[in-house]
């Protein structure tokens, strides 16, 4: 049987920025740079390394749920495009899962743990069958524990990937989870690929995002000679530009083009049978708003949440410098009462 939530619920009215942080290049930006992430002490993981199936490894940073509390549920948090545990979101997450008595755990996509991978392939926007994997690995883990539920979210390109294993895996997926969030996904890469690459987003976001991504396919093709066209490197101006020279021939895709449309989670978001949050700011420099996808456009247990505002993996509350606390309380929230009512 499906398992899903009560209704669709475009929520247009669950967020509102400060005042003092108008416009979504400034809530997305601010947050990154300047506000409050968690209460409490500064976060402290635990790092364990995994080894892949293909001879590879990953790097998993936890937080365990406090002694003695058997069957706490654990989150899970899917990073985006080159984030690790101590991106903004990651620290504003464990804040509270630590406040909640919940474990917690960031796997790192190969390469973004702050060393480079073996294997000559990186991590990509689709990733379905890493994500996969990873859940398997965690969910084991979780029962041997104790065995509370499992809750997933994912963050940009963390949120895309998670959103096409849940559409892969369809009923079969509560088999490892028990709810799933994506924030700030690009559903439709084809969009949120154009409009990084024009004015302000180029300039600003495009030159951040290159710049290690260029470094890692360079540190990639010294472990790989002959790998890709390194000669090329030099001249790539925007991510389509890297995804069509680096991310698609090493992953298997024809094209940058094929790569943003056969990775993209909004034609899958019909197929997902677990209760699934799909959290996205109208005003993201990212993903358009036009590119969002309708109630008509996603299954019975897909929940859109549409505010006005936000930025881009932002959602700011508070006075200056503000802080970081809406994001985990609300979408947090939500999970708990899917999968793990009790905990709420």
């Amino acid at each position: 049987m499906d398992t899903a939530p009560t209704a669709i619920n475009i929520e247009v009215n669950a967020y509102r920025a400060p005042p003092w942080l108008p416009g979504g290049h400034l809530q997305t930006i601010w947050p990154a740079l300047r506000a409050r992430r968690a209460g409490g002490p500064r976060i402290a993981y635990r790092r364990e390394r995994w080894d892949t199936p293909d001879g590879d490894f990953v790097d998993v940073d936890l937080l365990d749920a406090p002694s003695g509390r058997v069957g706490a549920p654990l989150l899970v948090l899917f990073h985006g495009l080159e984030g690790s545990s101590r991106s903004h979101y990651a620290e504003a997450f464990a804040g509270w899962a630590r406040a909640h008595g919940l474990g917690f755990a960031v796997p790192h996509f190969r390469g973004c743990s702050g060393e480079i991978n073996r294997a000559p392939r990186a991590y990509h926007c689709g990733d379905f069958e890493e994500v996969g994997w990873m859940l398997a690995r965690l969910h084991a883990l979780q029962q041997a524990r104790g065995g509370g539920p499992l809750l997933a979210v994912g963050v940009s390109l963390g949120g895309n990937a998670l959103l096409r294993w849940a559409g892969e895996t369809g009923a079969s997926g509560a088999q490892r989870v028990a709810a799933i969030a994506a924030v700030c996904a690009p559903l439709d890469m084809t969009a949120g690929g154009h409009a990084i690459g024009r004015g302000f987003n180029r300039q600003v976001y495009t030159r951040m995002f290159l710049r290690t991504l260029k470094a890692k396919a360079r540190a990639k093709q010294a472990q790989h000679p002959g790998l890709f066209d390194a000669a090329r490197l030099g001249g790539v101006r925007d991510l389509h530009a890297f995804d069509q020279l680096f991310t698609a021939p090493l992953h298997g895709f024809a094209s940058a083009d094929d790569y943003w449309r056969r990775a993209s989670s909004k034609p899958h978001l019909a197929r997902i049978r677990v209760p699934a949050l799909v959290l996205n700011a109208r005003n993201d420099p990212f993903v358009p708003a036009a590119s969002l996808p309708r109630p008509g456009e996603v299954g019975p247990c897909v929940t859109l949440w549409q505010p006005a505002e936000g930025g881009h993996v932002g959602f700011p509350q508070g006075a200056p410098p503000g802080h970081l606390f809406w994001l985990p309380r609300a979408v947090g929230g939500w999970l708990l009462q899917q999968g793990a009512p009790s905990a709420s």
